[in-house]
C-alpha cells in the first residue's frame, strides 16, 4: 500500500483504499444479512461466515492503506506547521470513531427488541459512504488548491525526486526509521494487548463487578482523545520530540510495574494507573509520528509508514497469544462460576511484568532515537513551526 501510495500519489490512492473500504464493508453486511447462505458450506466453512470473513479481509486492506495515506496528506498540508497538532486531531478522530463502535454496536443490534447483528454493519457501511464522498470532496479541493497556486511555469520534474524501488532499500537502512518502527511495536504492544485483557484483570485483581470492568478501561481512550492533540501542540511550538517520546515510555513503566505489584488492589488505584497510561499513550504517538517526515523524505513516505505498520503489527499479532499461552501455562489460580459457565482465574503479575518489559526496551530505543537525532540532525528536539 506504501509503495503504491508513493507511486501514484494520495488522490488515486486514498479513492482506492475509501472504494476497498466500502466494497469490503458490504460484502459483509451482505454475508451476516442474507439468508441465501443458509446451511452451505464452502472450503469446510460456514458460507456466511467465510463471505464475512472475506468482507472483513477486504475492508482491513483499505483501512491500512487508508491510514497511510491520510498520514501522508497530513504531512502535505502541515510540513513547517501545526503537524504535530493536525496529526494528534486525526488520532483523536479515529479514537472517537473506536469509541462509538465500541459503546453503541450492541445496543444498535438490539434496538428493536430483536438482536440482529447485521443492523451496526449496516451503520458502518453508510458511514464509509459518506467517508468516500468526502474524500472525492476533498480531492475536488485539493485539484483546486494545486490550479490555483498554479504560477504558469513549466516545471520539469527531477527524476530523482520520484518513488523507486530501490528507495525501500534506503529506508531499511536508515537507523533512525528501524529505531521508531521498533519504539512503535514496543509501546503498543504494551498498550493493545494490555487492553484485550485490561477488563479481566479488573475483574481478578481488583475485583471490580463484571458489568463494571470495562468502564476502567474505557477511560483509556477517552483520555487519549483530549490529550493526544495538545501534546501534539507542545512539539509543535517548544519541540522536544525524543523527549517527549522518552517521557511517554517512563511513564508505560511505572503504570506496569504498579499493576505487577500484589498487594495494590483498590479500584480507585487500578483507575489513576488507566489515566496515567492514558498520558503514555498520548504521548508517544504524539511525538512519535509527526517525527516521521523528519526522518524519512516526502517521497518515501507513504512506504515508510506502512512499512512502520506492518512492524506493529507482527507485535499485534504475537503479543496478545503470548500474554493468553503466559495465563494459561502459568498464572491459572483457580476456578469461578459466571454467566453459569465455570472459568478460570488468574494471577496477572507476570503478563504486567511482561509489559513492564516492553516499555523498558521502548525507553531504551527512545534513547538511541535521541541520541542518532543528535549524530543526524533530524530537528526531533526542534519546533514543527518553521518561522
Amino acid at each position: 500500500g506504501g509503495i503504491i501510495l508513493d507511486k501514484l500519489g494520495v488522490r488515486m490512492t486514498g479513492m482506492g483504499a475509501a472504494a476497498v473500504m466500502v466494497i469490503g464493508t458490504a460484502i459483509k453486511y451482505w454475508a451476516v444479512s442474507t439468508v441465501s447462505l443458509d446451511g452451505q458450506t464452502l472450503f469446510g466453512l460456514d458460507a456466511q461466515v467465510f463471505w464475512a470473513s472475506i468482507g472483513f479481509a477486504i475492508f482491513a486492506i483499505g483501512v491500512e492503506v487508508a491510514g497511510i495515506t491520510v498520514s501522508k496528506i497530513i504531512v502535505k498540508w502541515f510540513k513547517g506547521k501545526e503537524l504535530a497538532t493536525a496529526m494528534g486531531m486525526e488520532m483523536a478522530m479515529a479514537r472517537i470513531g473506536t469509541a462509538l463502535a465500541l459503546g453503541f454496536s450492541i445496543p444498535i443490534a438490539k434496538a428493536t427488541g430483536v438482536i440482529d447483528v447485521s443492523r451496526p454493519i449496516l451503520i458502518a457501511l453508510i458511514g464509509l459512504c459518506i467517508g468516500l464522498i468526502a474524500f472525492i470532496v476533498y480531492v475536488m479541493m485539493d485539484k483546486k488548491l494545486d490550479a490555483s497556486e498554479d504560477t504558469g511555469e513549466i516545471i520539469v520534474k527531477n527524476p530523482e525526486d520520484e518513488f523507486k524501488l530501490s528507495d525501500i532499500g534506503k529506508i531499511l537502512g536508515n537507523k533512525g526509521w528501524w529505531y521508531i518502527a521498533i519504539l512503535c511495536v514496543l509501546f503498543y504492544s504494551a498498550v493493545f494487548p494490555f487492553l484485550k485483557y485490561a477488563t479481566d484483570l479488573m475483574v481478578n485483581k481488583f475485583g471490580v463487578k463484571e458489568d463494571l470492568a470495562g468502564l476502567i478501561p474505557m477511560l483509556l481512550p477517552f483520555g487519549n482523545i483530549l490529550l493526544t492533540p495538545l501534546f501534539g501542540g507542545i512539539y509543535d511550538r517548544k519541540g522536544k520530540g525524543a523527549t517527549i517520546m522518552i517521557i511517554g515510555a517512563v511513564l508505560l513503566i511505572v503504570v506496569h510495574a504498579l499493576f505487577a505489584i500484589p498487594g495494590f488492589d483498590s479500584w480507585i488505584f487500578a483507575m489513576v494507573l488507566v489515566v496515567l497510561l492514558g498520558i503514555a499513550f498520548s504521548l508517544v504517538p504524539s511525538a512519535m509520528w509527526p517525527s516521521v517526515p523528519k526522518i524519512v523524505p516526502e517521497k518515501r513516505l507513504g512506504t515508510a509508514y506502512s512499512l512502520i505498520f506492518w512492524v506493529q503489527n507482527w507485535g499485534l499479532m504475537g503479543v496478545p497469544l503470548l500474554i493468553g499461552w503466559v495465563l494459561e501455562k502459568y498464572c491459572v489460580t483457580g476456578q469461578t462460576v459466571r454467566d453459569g459457565l465455570t472459568v478460570n482465574t488468574y494471577d496477572y503479575t507476570l503478563p504486567m511484568l511482561i509489559f513492564t518489559s516492553f516499555g523498558v526496551l521502548a525507553l531504551l530505543f527512545a534513547f538511541l532515537l535521541k541520541a542518532e537525532d543528535k549524530k543526524k540532525g533530524y530537528g526531533l528536539e526542534s519546533p514543527n513551526i518553521v518561522k
